[in-house]
């Protein structure tokens, strides 16, 4: 009678021990779906990925250019500004003039004309004309300069005739900076031009594409895009402004995974967007052996406008200081759809996969720790048998 007693016993040892000592990648199923603390708030909003959730989230506005920077419409006119350098040639209409003999008069301009030495636009927005004075240019176009200068020398000069050429402009021009082949104060021509010809000129990107953001700074207002959907996008391609400073941003996105997956690592996604589905395959699949498919997890600080758009189910954990809230969306393998579903959910730069273990992995390390306990008993027990 004592033999079945100890082994009962020992039995109920190991129950005990396996509940708190089974090695595991992390929790359950179970132990997700039960996260809410006695007496608190939860910790986290637990989404499962169906169609609705999917739908939600794609009807989530992204942070665009063509909206964020929509109130300034196409590029103003070009116009002379401080620091600017310009040119002047003053034309008369007849010998004996105001300029005939002046000194510094250049011949290949004309019997009767001047070219003025180039001058910088001073802080004050002016530049100095020979019996004109000081004539105001800044925020001015050239063709308005050159009535300005006309005007002052109407009654001095010989019906003079003016022509203001903007030699070296820095008042219209783009700053690229970052992760950019050249970089520096971009030219903007005349006609406008647009963010990726600016980029462009500046020689390109220095990194790839799916791993380039642009942040678009421009009179108070800053936003941020993935390169590649100005490429692909034509819409996003705004027009650049005098005075906008485009930042090129290297950041290679990733996501990470953990669990019954086929590997536990950080994972680069080698392309601009990337869905569930996708990530899973990169990640080497599930484990047949120790996975739960009803058990896949995606955990993401989501933004409080996707958490405004899931509606009441991601209503209750409590935001984190950067406003955002713990969300943990649930796929199940095991129903078909839910392949579809994958394909169709997107995964965002550092979210975090976990594939829990299937409860017959449990079990199994629950019996193999049963095994380890009792086969010394089981063994002494024979061994004693067999001498007596």
């Amino acid at each position: 009678m004592r033999r079945p007693r100890l082994f009962g016993l020992l039995l109920g040892a190991a129950a005990l021990a396996g509940c708190s000592l089974l090695p595991t990648a992390g929790p359950s199923l179970r132990d997700i779906e039960a996260q809410e603390p006695k007496g608190g708030p939860p910790r986290f909003a637990l989404i499962e990925i169906d169609a609705r959730s999917v739908a939600a989230l794609r009807a989530v506005p992204v942070e665009d250019f063509k909206e964020r920077f929509a109130k300034f419409g196409l590029p103003p006119k070009p116009t002379i500004g401080v620091g600017d350098t310009v040119a002047v040639a003053i034309w008369e209409a007849a010998a004996g003039g105001l300029f005939a003999s002046a000194p510094g008069d250049a011949p290949a301009a004309g019997a009767h004309s001047i070219a003025l030495p180039e001058q910088v636009v001073d802080a004050d927005g002016a530049i100095t004309v020979p019996f004109a004075g000081r004539i105001a240019v800044d925020g001015l176009e050239p063709a308005q300069v050159q009535q300005a200068i006309a005007h002052r020398l109407a009654d001095k000069a010989i019906d003079p005739q003016v022509i203001v050429r903007v030699v070296k402009s820095v008042a219209n021009t783009a700053t690229v900076t970052g992760e950019v082949q050249g970089g520096g104060r971009m030219p903007l021509s005349p006609k406008g031009d647009r963010l990726l010809e600016v980029i462009a000129a500046a020689g390109g990107a220095r990194a790839p594409v799916y791993e380039t953001f642009v942040r678009l700074s421009r009179r108070g207002v800053t936003a941020t895009m993935p390169m590649q959907t100005l490429v692909s996008e034509p819409a996003e391609n705004i027009y650049a402004w005098p005075g906008d400073v485009m930042t090129l941003v290297r950041a290679p996105k990733s996501f990470s995974v953990f669990g019954a997956a086929g590997t536990n690592a950080e994972v680069n996604f080698g392309s601009d967007r990337m869905n569930l589905a996708e990530a899973l395959a990169k990640a080497g699949g599930l484990q047949d052996a120790r996975s739960d498919p009803a058990g896949v997890f995606l955990f993401r600080h989501e933004r409080p406008e996707a958490v405004r758009a899931l509606g009441p189910r991601a209503a209750g954990p409590v935001p984190d200081p950067d406003d955002s809230v713990p969300v943990v969306y649930r796929l199940d393998l095991t129903k078909p759809d839910s392949y579809f579903l994958a394909q169709d959910f997107p995964v965002e730069d550092k979210d975090l996969i976990y594939v829990a273990n299937a409860r017959f992995t449990e079990l199994q390390k629950f019996f193999g720790l049963l095994s380890t306990l009792t086969s010394p008993v089981i063994t002494g027990v024979v061994v004693k048998d067999a001498v007596h």
